[in-house]
């Protein structure tokens, strides 16, 4: 008996490395569960990292057998030992691993940046015509380099084959993405408020967004007479309250000159129109021949909202 004490004593008595847990499983002495000694001793080796040592508490006690709980963290394994005092008997604990907080830390950032990425390369051919409108035909210069090239913006045939298109494409994107954006707000009819040389961004609107259609040089026009008609596409169906139309006088040279208010004639003000997503109207430009510009002043009708557009044109 003396020699059986001596024994678990010394199975009590903390002993191994200091990252060790000696845990002694609760059980009944030799006269509460006969045919068993006392409780085993579990012995478990502890995280590397002593400053944060998961609880332990014990569940699902059982006749032989210890189970117990590491704190309450994610990843569980299972581990089975035999205890001290019967060879026959087990005992089973669950420990619990701590989670590793660095990698949420790492992966979150790079999958932020893999959908930047996605977006950054979709964005072209997503359909970027949702808020507003613009002048389709005759295409504005925005509109047009879309147009054409939206699909294809990387080629470096349009360096070539659209210099115009080209330079707006490699000072910002966005312009062409953004065509349907080019407007000012609460100008109430003060259109001086747009500089000369500037019309064509409407006065670096948004953020200088359209700076380079100001840019003269060969843009590409399109071919009209005397008579035509000037189509606005508005996905957002703000309607009108008026279009002004004006049209380069006779000897201005859009390949050399940038746009001012006294290169204009105004040709055609129209009266309101109710908000529909495709609105037409015809102009009347007689006496010009070769490339001018039609400029459009379209005020739309759901607040003081107005949108100012360049288009080449060919007179033939």
């Amino acid at each position: 008996m003396t020699r059986w004490i001596a024994g678990l004593r010394m199975a009590a008595r903390p002993s191994g490395p200091p990252d060790e847990v000696r845990v002694a499983s609760p059980g009944g002495s030799p006269r509460r569960a006969p045919g068993h000694h006392a409780a085993g001793v579990a012995r478990l080796r502890a995280p590397a990292r002593r400053a944060r040592r998961p609880a332990v508490c014990f569940s699902g006690v059982s006749a032989g057998k210890v189970r117990l709980n590491l704190g309450a963290l994610p990843t569980r394994k299972r581990i089975t030992f035999p205890t001290p005092f019967r060879k026959t008997e087990t005992a089973t604990m669950y420990a619990d691993t701590p989670t590793r907080r660095w990698t949420l830390r790492v992966i979150t950032p790079v999958l932020a940046a893999i959908i930047g990425l996605i977006a950054l390369f979709l964005s072209p051919w997503s359909d970027t015509a949702k808020a507003h409108g613009s002048i389709v035909d005759p295409a504005g210069r925005a509109y047009g380099c879309w147009d054409r090239w939206g699909s294809d913006h990387m080629n470096p045939a349009m360096e070539q084959e659209d210099p115009m298109c080209w330079q707006a494409f490699q000072a910002n994107p966005n312009t062409m993405w953004n065509w349907m954006s080019l407007y000012r707000e609460n100008l109430a009819g003060n259109w001086a408020a747009i500089p000369d040389g500037k019309l064509c961004s409407a006065g670096d609107a948004q953020s200088g967004l359209a700076t380079s259609l100001d840019n003269p040089g060969p843009w590409t026009p399109t071919n009209v007479g005397s008579d035509f008609s000037v189509h606005l596409y508005d996905t957002a169906s703000h309607g009108a309250d008026f279009f002004e139309v004006y049209v380069t006088k006779q000897g201005y040279d859009p390949t050399t000159q940038a746009l001012g208010w006294g290169d204009l004639e105004l040709v055609e003000t129209t009266g309101a129109y109710p908000p529909a997503s495709d609105i037409t109207f015809d102009v009347s430009a007689p006496g010009r021949s070769g490339h001018h510009i039609v400029y459009t002043i379209w005020q739309a009708s759901h607040l003081d909202q107005t949108y100012f557009i360049c288009s080449d044109v060919n007179f033939s």
